[in-house]
């Protein structure tokens, strides 16, 4: 069955339920940001496989918005399937609320299944319809309908991330958000995020493809953690631990009952972005509520001093694989068949031969020439293309280890290549250096200083269409808030820097049908100066692979421009060359001499 046999079945069940727009996002229950095989209905429904995007479906119309890092590969994957690509963000373009205010008839009925849909998002769409005197219908999930060989809700095990890696007992982490809901006058905390659960429990697991966490909720009390689980997920061991520190076990899909069973004389904290719109409209309406960012959101994303030990392990690690990765490649395109997915194959193994690796910590994205040009493009057996000279090789991956997750994109030059590529690859390394080089008042977020990374683009009327750094979980997801590098923000999208937040940097420049190129590191924020005009922070970039030197154009340079990449590479010897043996040395140093 095909997109339009199933946007057919689709709209039939509508019209059954009165429905005349159905909304499905890509979330699971958690508002996650890349889900389990299960939870892809947006994929099923559109053919659109990326990680982002909304499907809106009507009785005539459907439509998929999506950011500017999946336009290409969208509209690809949609082609002949009836579903309009949306380009969120682009001029002319409306938002999904400007839409179904526009569209939805008067006494219309917006639909969607409540779980996968965020208290926030819930009430909008209430709020347009009642402006139409409509409806709102949460309670079917419709494509499950008729979704025959839907795959099924993951039963992988958990385990226990040590406190050797963690930095940080269970007991530690549930007083300090205890501290936190004192403060907003909170006596329950209601927590559905996972990567939120698992930080907080020290638990990881795999029930979403690359990111290592447990499908699950949570309840902490003042004296309690109520945690909503497959019990089988969990072994006696596990158990036994968590008794102790007052986490009761209950199952996985018993919240949405117990929630109705609330006393209105407690005051709930909840992230309203955070908490799905089933388990709001579950919650008693007379019980008061506290809107706010979840505590845990701040404090896994300030790392603490074991886990910033670790991750600094874990980058040494991945360096050193890339440095022997890179070695390879350059040695062996042309002399032996290497495609894009040998390619990212041949990099894990020498990720493996580092020991304590547990998987890569997203999906892998390696694209040879004009598939570089799609931000965030999946090779796969029916694209898989062999790597030539004459262009370039973009692999944007990471690694999880028991150390930390890894974020590292470079792209290689294979061969000669065009000019005009030799000075779109030296734009995004001067974009790199100069964001990775900046000193700022503590206060400023990534916002203030996004400009840096942009206007070397900027000045030659360029620009890439995806922010320009994410911060970085610990083995948890590789996308993490609340800090990031963007030049326009939506409403609480970011958060001031901090010593021990780490975020990536990563600028690009895309040429569809021609190649792409993006280069990132990783920064982590660190105390720099304190003086009477305040205090000063910097970055310290712990990623140490070099920046293909074949690329460059040392002319296109300032001499400051060229300081910072000879001082980057002579930190990449530095830190890697007493890792490898001396053959691997020699290459290195040439590959990291100055310009």
């Amino acid at each position: 069955m095909g997109v339009k046999e199933r946007l057919s079945c689709l709209r039939k069940l509508m019209e059954e339920k009165g429905i005349d727009f159905y909304v499905i996002p890509t979330a699971d229950f958690h508002q996650s940001e890349y889900v389990g095989e299960y939870f892809k209905a947006r994929k099923y429904m559109t053919g659109f496989s990326g990680s982002a995007g909304t499907a809106v479906i009507s009785k005539d119309w459907a439509g998929m918005w999506t950011d500017g890092r999946y336009f290409i590969q969208a509209a690809k994957q949609m082609e002949g399937t009836t579903v309009e690509l949306m380009k969120m963000r682009e001029p002319g373009v409306p938002t999904i609320e400007e839409y179904l205010e526009e569209h939805l008839p008067e006494n219309g009925v917006i639909g969607f299944d409540g779980r996968v849909v965020s208290m926030g998002e819930g009430l909008g769409y209430e709020t347009i319809a009642r402006k139409k005197n409509g409806g709102i219908v949460y309670e079917y999930d419709l494509v499950d309908k008729f979704w025959e060989d839907r795959p099924k809700l993951s039963e992988e095990p958990a385990f226990i991330l040590e406190e050797k890696y963690a930095g940080e007992s269970v007991a530690d982490k549930l007083k300090r958000i205890r501290e936190v809901m004192k403060e907003e006058g909170a006596d329950i905390h209601i927590l559905t995020t996972l990567d939120d659960i698992c930080w907080t429990l020290n638990m990881r697991g795999n029930d979403i493809d690359f990111f290592p966490m447990v499908l699950s909720y949570a309840v902490i009390t003042m004296d309690e953690m109520l945690l909503y689980i497959d019990e089988r997920k969990l072994s006696d061991e596990m158990k036994a631990i968590y008794a102790k520190d007052g986490v009761t076990i209950h199952p996985y899909n018993a919240i949405y009952e117990d929630m109705k069973h609330l006393s209105i004389e407690n005051t709930a904290l909840l992230d309203a972005s955070k908490t799905n719109y089933a388990i709001y409209k579950n919650i008693p309406e007379e019980m008061k509520k506290v809107d706010t960012r979840n505590p845990e959101i701040l404090f896994k994303a300030i790392k603490n001093p074991v886990e910033i030990e670790n991750i600094r392990k874990a980058q040494i690690k991945d360096s050193i694989a890339h440095v022997r990765f890179m070695k390879w490649l350059k040695e062996n395109v042309g002399k032996m068949k290497i495609t894009e997915m040998s390619a990212s194959d041949k990099l894990d193994e020498l990720r493996i031969e580092q020991g304590n690796f547990i998987r890569p910590s997203f999906e892998p994205i390696s694209a040879y020439g004009e598939h570089a040009a799609l931000c965030h493009y999946t090779s796969s057996k029916e694209t898989d293309v062999e790597l030539k000279e004459g262009n370039v090789f973009l692999t944007d991956t990471g690694a999880g280890f028991y150390e930390g997750s890894t974020d590292i994109t470079r792209t290689y030059v294979l061969g000669e290549i065009p000019n005009i590529m030799k000075e779109h690859f030296t734009l995004v390394a001067i974009s790199n250096l100069q964001l990775a080089s900046a000193k700022m008042l503590k206060g400023c977020n990534g916002m203030n200083l996004d400009i840096l990374a942009r206007k070397p683009f900027w000045d030659r009327a360029l620009n890439f269409n995806h922010g320009t750094g994410h911060g970085m979980g610990y083995l948890l997801n590789i996308h993490e808030g609340p800090t990031n590098f963007r030049w326009a923000y939506r409403k609480n999208d970011t958060h001031q820097f901090e010593p021990g937040i780490v975020i990536t940097d990563e600028p690009g420049i895309y040429f569809e049908g021609s190649h792409g190129v993006r280069l990132e590191n990783e920064l982590l924020v660190k105390e720099w100066k304190k003086n009477e005009y305040g205090e000063f922070l910097c970055f310290e970039t712990i990623t140490y692979v070099p920046m293909d030197l074949d690329g460059i154009k040392a002319d296109m340079m300032s001499e400051e421009e060229k300081r910072l990449l000879n001082d980057y590479h002579a930190l990449v010897y530095e830190k890697i060359a007493p890792h490898l043996n001396e053959e691997e040395r020699e290459w290195l140093k040439k590959y990291t001499r100055a310009i």
